[in-house]
C-alpha cells in the first residue's frame, strides 16, 4: 500500500478547539495550567521528576502477568513487563474506554502514537527503556457512547439491556448478532475473514467487554510489545487506597478543581470537566454509583448501601476495587499506578487534564507532558483519483461543502463568475455622487451611503445567483464532490471520530497497522493526510 503523505497543522482544517490552538501553540496564558510543553528536552526533565517517586513496580507487573495469563504469550510484550520491574523504565500512556470493536477510528491512532513516543524517547535517551501503554477506561458506564460503532457510515448499536460499568458487561447474543453484522459487510474483503475470525476469539459470549477489549487490542499490537492495562483491579486501585480515603474524609480535589475552572473561565476557555463533592464512584457488578456525604454518613446513590467513617474506611482497605475515580481523580489514580512521563490525549482529554494540575500537585504525583494524539484522514485509491480529477489539494477538502463546490467551480467555469469588477464600478460611482452631493447638501451623504450599502448587497446577492445557477450546469461534478465529502467527512465531522478501522483493516489485513505506524508522529503535533496511491 503505496501512499502520498502531507501533514496540516491542526489550525488549517478548522476542527480543533481554540484550547487546542493556544495549546499547540504554546500560549503564554496557558502554560501556568500544564507546566511544560512536550519536547526532547522536557521529556529529560520528566524523567528526574519521575525517579523521584517510586512506583510499586513489583505489585504494577504481578497484576499485569495475571491480566496477561488469559491471552497468547507475546516476546515483546513479555519483554516489556521485564522491563517495567526495572527503575530506568517509564512508561509513555494513552487512555480510551472499552468501546465495542474499538469504536471510532482514532482509538488505533492513540495507540499507535503512545508506541512512536515509546520509540522517539529510546532514541533521544537510549540509557532508559520507555514502554508504551494503553490504559482502559472500563469503568466508564456510558453505553450510549461506548455501545455502537459506524462502518462505511452506517449506524451499528449494541442493543443491551445491561447496566452498569461497561467493562464488567457481558457478551450476549445481541453483540453477537452485531458482529454478523460486520462480518457479513466486511466478508467481502480479502481480510475481512481474518478480522471477523479475530473478533469471535476475542469477543466470546460470556466475556466481559473489558476482557474481550484486552484480548483484541493484545491481537493488533502484542507485536509492538504494547501493554494494556486493565485497572479495575483490586492490587492496583490497593495503591490509591490514600487518595480514595482523602477523597472521602475531605473531598479535597472539589475546590482545587473549581478554583482552576474559574481561572480557565476568566481566561476564555471553556471548562471540559465538572467536579462532584466526591469524585468517586461505588461500584460493583450491580452499577458504578454516585457517594454522597451527609454529615457522618456515606451513602451510594440508589442503592441501600451506608457507611459510617469507620466503615468507608474498612471498606476502601478491604474492597479497593469497589471505589472507581471519575474524570477528575481517574487522572491522578493512573500516574500512581503507572512510572509515567507522556500522556497522549485528544483535545477533550487536555482540556480536562489542563484543570487537574493543582490535584497533582497536592497529592505529590508527578503531571505528565500532555501530548495531542495524532490525527489522519486516510484516502483511498479511487478517492486520490476523484481528488486529482476534481483539482483539490488535501488542505481544501476539510472546508464546508459549499466552499469545495464553489471552488469547483470557480477553477473549472468558463464563464466570468465574479461581480467584483461591477461592485468596484458602482463603488467608484456612488464615491463620485458623494463627492458631488458634499458641495451642495452634506445631509444627503447618508442617503448616498444607504443607497450604496443596498444596491453592493443586492450585486452581492446577484453573484451568489450567478454562482448557484453554474453549479446547476455542472451537476455531475458537483455530484461527485458530495460524495467525496460525505466519504471523508462522515456526519460532517472528522473520518477519525466516526468510521471504525475494520473495513480498513478487512481491505489490507496487518499491513494497515504498519502502514499507520510508519507515518504516525511522535512530538511532531501535525495532522496527517493519508493519500493511497
Amino acid at each position: 500500500m503505496d501512499c502520498k503523505t502531507q501533514h496540516l497543522s491542526y489550525a488549517e482544517t478548522g476542527f480543533f478547539s481554540k484550547l487546542v490552538s493556544d495549546y499547540l501553540n504554546e500560549d503564554a496564558q496557558l502554560k501556568p495550567f500544564y507546566g511544560e510543553f512536550p519536547s526532547v528536552s522536557a521529556i529529560g526533565n520528566a524523567i528526574e521528576r519521575r525517579k523521584a517517586v517510586t512506583t510499586n513496580r513489583a505489585l504494577l507487573v504481578r497484576a499485569l502477568r495475571q491480566q496477561y495469563s488469559s491471552v497468547p504469550a507475546s516476546d515483546e510484550v513479555t519483554a516489556n513487563l521485564a522491563l517495567l520491574e526495572k527503575e530506568t523504565t517509564f512508561t509513555t500512556v494513552t487512555a480510551h474506554q472499552p468501546n465495542i470493536f474499538t469504536g471510532p477510528f482514532y482509538f488505533i491512532y492513540k495507540i499507535l502514537h503512545a508506541i512512536r513516543l515509546a520509540e522517539q524517547s529510546k532514541k533521544s535517551y537510549p540509557e532508559y527503556d520507555f514502554v508504551p501503554v494503553y490504559y482502559m477506561g472500563s469503568e466508564d458506564a456510558d453505553l450510549d457512547e461506548l455501545g455502537h460503532l459506524f462502518i462505511d457510515g452506517q449506524k451499528m448499536e449494541w442493543n443491551t439491556d445491561q447496566t452498569g460499568a461497561v467493562g464488567r458487561m457481558k457478551v450476549d447474543k445481541a453483540l453477537l448478532q452485531l458482529l454478523d453484522r460486520i462480518e457479513a459487510q466486511t466478508g467481502v474483503w480479502p481480510y475481512g475473514n481474518e478480522i471477523a475470525a479475530a473478533l469471535r476469539a476475542c469477543y466470546k459470549p460470556g466475556c466481559s467487554i473489558q476482557e474481550a477489549t484486552f484480548a483484541f487490542v493484545h491481537f493488533l499490537f502484542a507485536r509492538y510489545g504494547l501493554i494494556v492495562v486493565i485497572p479495575d483491579n483490586a492490587e492496583l486501585k490497593s495503591i490509591a487506597a490514600g487518595l480514595f480515603k482523602d477523597e472521602l474524609q475531605n473531598g479535597r480535589s472539589a475546590a482545587m478543581v473549581a478554583a482552576t475552572a474559574a481561572q480557565l473561565t476568566a481566561a476564555g476557555y471553556k471548562v471540559q470537566a465538572h467536579s462532584r463533592e466526591i469524585n468517586l464512584f461505588y461500584l460493583t457488578d450491580q452499577g458504578r454509583h454516585r457517594i454522597e456525604r451527609s454529615g457522618d454518613r456515606w451513602s451510594v446513590v440508589d442503592t441501600p448501601h451506608s457507611f459510617s467513617a469507620a466503615e468507608i474506611i474498612k471498606e476502601v482497605d478491604e474492597h479497593p476495587e469497589r471505589f472507581s475515580p471519575n474524570v477528575i481523580l481517574r487522572p491522578v489514580f493512573q500516574e500512581m499506578i503507572l512510572p509515567n512521563l507522556l500522556f497522549i490525549g485528544g483535545g477533550g482529554e487536555l482540556a480536562y487534564w489542563i484543570q487537574l494540575k493543582k490535584i497533582f500537585e497536592h497529592y505529590k504525583v508527578p503531571y505528565p507532558l500532555l501530548v495531542l494524539r495524532n490525527s489522519l484522514l486516510l484516502i483511498n485509491r479511487r478517492q486520490t483519483a476523484l481528488v486529482q480529477k476534481l483539482g483539490y489539494k488535501p488542505v481544501q477538502l476539510f472546508q464546508p461543502l459549499h466552499d469545495l463546490k464553489n471552488d469547483w467551480v470557480r477553477a473549472h467555469s468558463e464563464q466570468n463568475l465574479s461581480v467584483e469588477t461591477s461592485l468596484d464600478t458602482i463603488r467608484q460611482l456612488y464615491a463620485e455622487l458623494k463627492e458631488q452631493a458634499a458641495l451642495i447638501d452634506g445631509t444627503l451623504l447618508q442617503h448616498i451611503a444607504a443607497l450604496e450599502t443596498n444596491t453592493t448587497r443586492r450585486i452581492g446577492e446577484l453573484g451568489k445567483k450567478i454562482l448557484r445557477a453554474e453549479k446547476r450546469n455542472h451537476q455531475d461534478a458537483m455530484n461527485q464532490v458530495t460524495k467525496l465529502k460525505a466519504q471523508l467527512f462522515p456526519l460532517n465531522n472528522l473520518q477519525e471520530r466516526i468510521e471504525n478501522f475494520i473495513p480498513f483493516y478487512a481491505q489490507h489485513g496487518p499491513a494497515l497497522i504498519d502502514l499507520l505506524y510508519q507515518h504516525a508522529l511522535g512530538l511532531e503535533q501535525q495532522f496527517v493526510v493519508l493519500e493511497e496511491l
